[in-house]
């Protein structure tokens, strides 16, 4: 599988986990400390070919992702769940720990965050859901953006990825009953 975009990530053994999965190019931001000259590399490379942002499902590859989102929009965005980018053994979490697969898969779905968001999922039906405030609201948002392949979100900043990522009602109540199935069936 070949990717005409170039592929944001942070390190060389994401760079390395990348080339296992597929043939293409990538930009290491070295850390979430991004310099003027990486971002400026990432505008050229968006400018003349586009960018996927692929970080790592924590707090400092989100910081990554909203920084290059903040400098440079119309991204497209690739989300590895956090419980496939965990290593065999070990600690850590990254990118480079997710298989081929599950990194093709990924990079399938990468897709981009619309500027002009609209609100369609309203604050109200996230707490009617229960994905804000209350048991279990975390593991619930865990299981949404694994679902409609957003990636993970905390409660505030869900509302906002759900309206960036046009998630429509259809799709937000479809997910929303297998989450609530899998509840029952628990």
């Amino acid at each position: 599988m070949k990717i005409k975009e170039i592929i944001v990530v942070e390190g060389r053994d994401d760079t390395t986990a990348i080339r296992r999965a597929v043939e293409a190019d990538t930009i290491e931001t070295n850390g979430s400390a991004i310099n003027a000259e990486t971002i400026e590399k990432i505008r050229k490379a968006h400018e003349t070919r586009g960018v996927i942002i692929f970080t790592d499902p924590d707090f400092p590859g989100e910081k990554i992702r909203n920084t290059i989102t903040q400098h440079i929009p119309g991204c497209k965005h690739a989300f590895v769940p956090k419980e496939l980018a965990k290593p065999k053994y070990g600690r850590g979490i990254g990118v480079e720990h997710a298989s081929p697969e599950t990194i093709r898969e990924a990079l399938r779905d990468a897709h981009m965050m619309e500027e002009e968001a609209i609100e369609e999922i309203t604050q109200e039906d996230l707490l009617a859901a229960g994905l804000i405030g209350g048991p279990g609201a975390k593991e619930r948002r865990e299981k949404l953006g694994l679902l409609l392949k957003i990636g993970y979100a905390n409660g505030k900043q869900l509302h906002k990825r759900l309206m960036m990522f046009q998630v429509n009602r259809t799709d937000f109540a479809a997910a929303m009953a297998q989450i609530f199935e899998e509840e029952q069936d628990a």
